[in-house]
C-alpha cells in the first residue's frame, strides 16, 4: 500500500472553522482531512460528521474522516445513518474513525451511558454499523439492543459499507482493531511503540482467525514547523496544554514531529520505518490562519519528502 497523508482540523479549530481548508488541502494534495468531536470536551468542537458533510459538498476527490467519533455515547443506528449520509454526497469518500473515550466522564453523565459499558457498547456497535449498511432486513439480539427486519437506505456508497478504524492506546482498543476493525488510529506513540502495537494487533488478529490483508495502520502526529525548535516546542505545549486540559510539556518530545522542515521530516520518517501507511498531520495551532501556514509548508516541503522515503520504503 503506498503512501497516504492526511491532514488533521484540529480543536478548537472547527468551532470558528473556515470551510475552504477542504478545498485547499484537496488542491495541496493531501490525500484525506479529519475531523474529531467531543460532546463536552475542554475546548469547543462540532459534530464531526455535520462538518464532513459540508466538506463533502466543497470538494471532489480527498477522503474524509472522522478522527474520532466516541462511539458509546450515541446510537448505532444514528452513526449508520449519519456516516451513510456523508458517504454518498462524497460518493464513497468516508472513513470512520471510533473510540471508546473515558477521560471525560461528564461526556458519558449527559448522555446516560455508564462508562464502564464503553467498550462493550463499542464493540456491539460496530457489528450492528456493518449489519445495517450492508444488507435489507438486518436483525440484531445483543446486550444493548435489539430490532429485527431493518432496511436503511440509502446504505454507502461501497458494498461492505464505510471502513471502520479503530482508535486508541488501551489492550481493549488493539484487540477490537484486530477483531473488528478495517485499521488502527494510533496516538501519543513514539515510533517503536507504535511498531509495537501494531504486532499486538497482528497476534490478536492471528489468535482469533482473522486475515489483517487489506487493514490500514494509520498514525495521528502532532506536527508544527517553525525556523527554530524551541518556538515550535512553545507553540506545541500552548495547543496541547489548551486542548487537553493538563501540562503536556515533559511529552512533547516523545511524541510531536516540531522543529525545522529537516526535523519534522526525521522525525515523521521514523513512523514510516515503523509501518505507518497513512500519517494524519495535526498542526498544533489554535486559528484558522496559522492552520493554513502550518497546512502549506507541510504541503510543500514535508509530504513531498515523506511520499519519496515511503516509496523507497
Amino acid at each position: 500500500m503506498s503512501l497516504r497523508i492526511g491532514l488533521v482540523v484540529p480543536p478548537p479549530l472547527p468551532a470558528n472553522l473556515d470551510l475552504r481548508h477542504a478545498e485547499i488541502a484537496e488542491r495541496q494534495g493531501y490525500d484525506s482531512i479529519w475531523v474529531g468531536e467531543h460532546i463536552a470536551g475542554h475546548v469547543p468542537t462540532l459534530d464531526a460528521l455535520t462538518v464532513l458533510s459540508a466538506f463533502a459538498a466543497r470538494t471532489s476527490r480527498i477522503g474524509l474522516g472522522t478522527a474520532i467519533v466516541l462511539l458509546p455515547l450515541k446510537t448505532p443506528a444514528s452513526v449508520a445513518k449519519a456516516a451513510s449520509t456523508v458517504d454518498v454526497i462524497s460518493g464513497g469518500r468516508l472513513t470512520l474513525g471510533v473510540g471508546v473515550g473515558g477521560e471525560i466522564p461528564k461526556e458519558f453523565e449527559v448522555s446516560g451511558v455508564p462508562i464502564g459499558e464503553r467498550g462493550a457498547r463499542a464493540d456491539e456497535a460496530i457489528e450492528i454499523l456493518r449489519k445495517l449498511w450492508r444488507a435489507p432486513g438486518a436483525t440484531h439480539k445483543g446486550r444493548f439492543h435489539q430490532f429485527a427486519d431493518i432496511d436503511m437506505q440509502p446504505r454507502p456508497v461501497r458494498a461492505g459499507g464505510v471502513p471502520i478504524v479503530i482508535g486508541g492506546r488501551s489492550e481493549g482498543a488493539l484487540r477490537r482493531a484486530a477483531l473488528l476493525g478495517d485499521g488502527y488510529m494510533g496516538l501519543f506513540y513514539t515510533p517503536e511503540r507504535y511498531a509495537e502495537a501494531i504486532g499486538k494487533i497482528e497476534r490478536y488478529a492471528t489468535e482469533g482467525g482473522r486475515s489483517l490483508q487489506s487493514f490500514e495502520r494509520l498514525m495521528y502526529q502532532y506536527v508544527f514547523v517553525a525556523p527554530t525548535r524551541p518556538q515550535a516546542f512553545e507553540r506545541a505545549n500552548v495547543f496541547l496544554s489548551h486542548t487537553h486540559g493538563i501540562s503536556f510539556e515533559k511529552h512533547i518530545d516523545r511524541f510531536c514531529a516540531i522543529g525545522t522542515v529537516r526535523e519534522c521530516v526525521e522525525s515523521l520518517g521514523g513512523y514510516l520505518a515503523a509501518g505507518v501507511e497513512h500519517l494524519m498531520l495535526v498542526p498544533t495551532v489554535l486559528d484558522a490562519r496559522e492552520f493554513a501556514e502550518q497546512a502549506e509548508v507541510c504541503a510543500d516541503e514535508i509530504v513531498p519528502e515523506l511520499r519519496r522515503r515511503g516509496q523507497v520504503a
